[in-house]
């Protein structure tokens, strides 16, 4: 099933210190991934792919915030990242990241939607 939410990201103006308000605030585990300037945040335990083991959980990331990703993001799953960016330009929505690999586990992109939020879609390798 696509079209539902599978991911969140928080942008951070220091990933260390907001590491640290996360965890202490919300009990939430936090793996740093310095080499690629990301941080994983499980909320909820999940399975041996990554995926939350309670239906409706969602886990997310942390990344330093930028120009193009300003505020949270959320993000979508979709079958198509390709075709998904075409829909959003055709309704007026705009590509700010395209179809981009994730270390082998699908690919990502980011949109502005027509009220001007930046929003993720996914678009997951194999099963």
């Amino acid at each position: 099933m696509t079209g539902r939410v599978v991911h969140f990201e928080i942008p951070a103006d220091d990933l260390e210190r907001a590491r640290a308000f996360y965890r202490a605030a919300f009990g939430w585990e936090l793996m740093p991934m310095p080499e690629v300037d990301y941080t994983i945040v499980s909320t909820t335990p999940s399975d041996e792919s990554g995926r939350p083991k309670e239906p409706g959980a969602i886990n997310g990331g942390m990344f330093t915030r930028d120009a193009d990703r300003p505020g949270p993001i959320v993000t979508i799953d979709v079958d198509d990242v390709d075709a998904a960016l075409g829909t959003v330009e055709q309704l007026g929505g705009a590509v700010v990241l395209p179809k981009t690999d994730v270390m082998g586990m699908g690919f990502a992109a980011y949109f502005r939607d027509s009220e001007g939020n930046v929003m993720g879609l996914w678009q997951a390798t194999g099963g």
